[in-house]
C-alpha cells in the first residue's frame, strides 16, 4: 500500500511530479517511497529513449543482388550498419518488454525499499527528448539547431539556498557542436567551462566528478538535454557521432 501524506499517494505525486504537500520533507516514510518511485521513473524513462533511438533509426536500404566474386573481396561497410541496427532493434524488445514489466510492477507500489534505489545506476539520464518540437536527442534535426553538444565533468555541484536547485559547473573535455577548427579565430569556441542552472529533480544524484553530456538549443542559455554517467553517455554518443554528417547538410528551420 503507498504511503500518504495529507491525503497526497506519494507513488502518484512522483508519476504526475506535482510538488510535494507542506509538511512532506518532514514525513520520512512520505518522503522514502516518493523518492524510490522517482528513482524507478528514471529506469523507465531511460528504456524508453533506448526505444526511440532505436525506433528513429532508419531501416538500411536493401543491397541490390552482386554475383559472388571470383575472388575474395573486402566487405562494405553497410552490413555492418545493418547489423547495428538489428542488435538496436533486439534492444529495442528487450527494452519494452522491460518497460511493460516495470510499468505493471510501479503502479502495483512496487520499489519502495531502500534496496530498489541503491540498485540504479547513478548515471542515468536525466532526459530522453528534447523540448523542442518533440525532436529526438542526437538526431541531425536537433543537431542542425544546437548550439552547444559537448561531453564534460561536472567539477563542481552547489545547491542555491533554500531552493531544489542546483548550479553545475562543468569542464569540456570533447565538443561536439560547434564545430570549429583550430586555426580558427580564437573566441569562437565555446568556453572550456561551462556553468548551469538546474531542479535538481532534471539530473538527480549528480555529483561532483560525474561525466555529463549536454545540449543546448539555439537561442538558449541552458540545456534542454542531459545525459549522466558513461553507460547511458556512451548510447548517446553513438547518436550523435552518427548524425553530425547528416546535420552539416541541414539548416535549422
Amino acid at each position: 500500500m503507498s504511503t500518504e501524506h495529507d491525503g497526497a499517494d506519494a507513488l502518484m505525486t512522483a508519476i504526475t511530479g506535482e510538488p510535494l504537500p507542506p509538511g512532506a520533507h518532514e514525513d520520512a516514510a512520505f518522503l522514502a517511497e516518493h523518492r524510490a518511485a522517482e528513482a524507478d521513473l528514471e529506469v523507465l524513462r531511460e528504456q524508453l529513449g533506448v526505444i526511440g533511438h532505436a525506433l528513429a533509426e532508419p531501416p538500411p536500404a536493401t543491397p541490390a543482388p552482386v554475383p559472388a566474386p571470383a575472388l575474395p573481396v573486402r566487405r562494405s561497410p553497410r552490413p555492418r550498419r545493418r547489423a547495428f541496427s538489428l542488435v538496436l532493434g533486439g534492444l529495442a524488445v528487450a527494452a519494452a518488454a522491460s518497460v511493460m514489466a516495470g510499468m505493471g510492477w510501479l503502479m502495483s507500489g512496487g520499489g519502495t525499499g531502500a534496496a530498489d534505489s541503491s540498485s540504479l545506476d547513478a548515471g542515468s539520464s536525466a532526459e530522453k527528448q528534447s523540448d523542442a518540437g518533440g525532436v529526438a536527442f542526437g538526431s541531425a534535426r536537433y543537431l542542425a539547431c544546437s548550439r552547444l553538444v559537448a561531453e564534460g565533468e561536472a567539477t563542481a555541484v552547489e545547491r542555491l539556498p533554500g531552493t531544489t536547485t542546483l548550479r553545475i559547473t562543468l569542464s569540456l573535455t570533447r565538443v561536439y557542436l560547434p564545430e570549429v577548427p583550430e586555426e580558427d579565430a580564437k573566441g569562437s569556441k565555446p568556453d572550456e567551462e561551462q556553468v548551469f542552472v538546474v531542479d535538481e529533480n532534471v539530473v538527480p544524484g549528480i555529483r561532483a566528478g560525474d561525466p555529463v553530456l549536454v545540449g543546448v538549443p539555439r537561442g538558449a542559455d541552458q540545456p534542454d538535454f542531459w545525459a549522466v554517467g558513461e553507460r547511458q553517455i556512451a548510447l548517446e554518443r553513438a547518436m550523435v557521432t552518427a548524425s553530425l554528417p547528416e546535420a552539416r547538410e541541414l539548416t535549422c528551420g
